[in-house]
């Protein structure tokens, strides 16, 4: 595994967000949950405000900032899921 893995959410042919492969676990897990709780406490909140205020564009915007922090944070779980396979090979 490299050390430094781009980012899938984003396509670049230069990538500038990555994650350190060789970042501590716990590190990588808390900033996994960070963004997944963040997304959690997002549509959270947007399930209980009335449908009448919710407009297209509205939704397509907090779709993309999901879509962003959900794929970021898969990434790193997918990161965290093979130090963790590697090290219990070892």
């Amino acid at each position: 595994m490299n050390r430094y893995m781009p980012i899938t959410g984003h396509d670049c042919n230069v990538p500038s967000l990555l994650i350190d492969t060789q970042a501590p676990v716990d590190v990588l897990h808390d900033a996994a949950a960070y963004r997944i709780r963040a997304v959690t406490q997002l549509l959270e909140s947007f399930s209980i405000t009335e449908a009448s205020h919710r407009e297209p564009v509205i939704l397509q915007e907090l779709t993309l900032v999901c879509t962003i922090l959900l794929r970021d944070g898969c990434d790193l779980m997918d990161v965290t899921t093979r130090r963790l396979q590697t090290q219990a090979v070892l």
